[in-house]
């Protein structure tokens, strides 16, 4: 255990269709937690949403009886649909995300094109944390690392002895996020990588994401910061800025953009929730052509 860091209680829940891994933190049974990265279940092919993933989160929480403190993206994801308003209507807690989430809302009012009455100043969120901010989760300290590369407003959640990296790192043998989502950047990807890889060796390390590569290995969520100096394919110790670079943006280069960006960002930006229902009711979301 890393030195003065109370050990972190961390059950997590794999949403298969979109490969994400989601979170309970929590100090102890009966005690306080906090939901990182939950997910709402969503069709494209019909626009129906499902609370199946989320529910198995509430009843693991009742199961062991824990009150909820907060409820924590990493970020506004592009690849799933927040459950975040969800839980905390179920279960309670504030929902929250960094400051600079309002970057993100900047650029993707205007892709949109969002109602006037959209506000791109966070507002859609319980609280927005900022770098170096703490916090606790019952008997455990949590500490706030800006994390900016894959996207503008990414957040490293330490919490005990375990860090939530969101869309940084992957598992070793994947490597690390895309950078070419708006306001993405390698450079500014490699430096919150380095940053996160100067935490202590044996601090666990829990991933938003997992692609088991060809298939040839279970999904996995946990690995640490000395694994990853040691074997990330992307960003092991003697990896220069320079070369990752290149290699980022040649990768990205090949990427296809993730299938539910289209729907994820517009819901994710407003803290998980739908856009206004227009004048028959109905939600409806948009598709910009030739635009992402």
């Amino acid at each position: 255990m890393s030195a003065n860091k109370p050990i972190a209680h961390v059950q997590p829940f794999l949403d298969r269709d979109t490969e994400t891994w989601s979170y309970v933190v929590y100090d102890h049974a009966g005690g306080t937690a906090a939901v990182i990265d939950a997910v709402l279940n969503f069709d494209a092919a019909s626009g129906h949403t499902s609370t199946e993933g989320a529910e198995a989160i509430i009843e693991f929480l009742h199961g062991e009886n824990l009150s909820v403190e907060w409820v924590l993206e990493t970020h506004a994801h592009a690849d799933h649909l927040s459950a975040a308003p969800f839980i905390r209507e179920q279960v309670g807690g504030k929902i929250a995300i960094g400051d600079h989430i309002r970057q993100v809302q900047t650029i993707f009012r205007d892709v949109f094109n969002l109602e006037k009455e959209f506000l791109v100043d966070g507002s859609q969120f319980d609280h927005l944390f900022h770098d170096g901010d703490t916090f606790k989760i019952g008997d455990l300290e949590a500490q706030v690392i800006y994390a900016p590369g894959h996207t503008p407003a990414d957040m490293a959640w330490l919490i005990g002895d375990a860090l939530f990296v969101g869309d940084t790192l992957f598992m070793p043998d994947v490597g690390s996020a895309r950078c070419d989502f708006p306001g993405g950047d390698a450079s500014t990807l490699y430096r919150s990588a380095q940053k996160l890889l100067a935490l202590p060796e044996d601090t666990r390390m829990f991933m938003c994401h997992d692609y088991p590569p060809n298939g040839e290995r279970e999904h996995l969520c946990e690995t640490s910061v000395g694994e990853q100096k040691r074997s990330n394919i992307h960003l092991h110790e003697g990896v220069s800025e320079a070369d990752f670079v290149e290699m980022r943006s040649k990768r990205d280069a090949t990427l296809a953009m993730p299938r539910l960006i289209i729907p994820s960002v517009q819901v994710n930006v407003r803290a998980g929730q739908m856009p206004p229902a227009e004048d028959n009711g109905t939600v409806y979301l948009k598709v910009p052509i030739n635009k992402l």
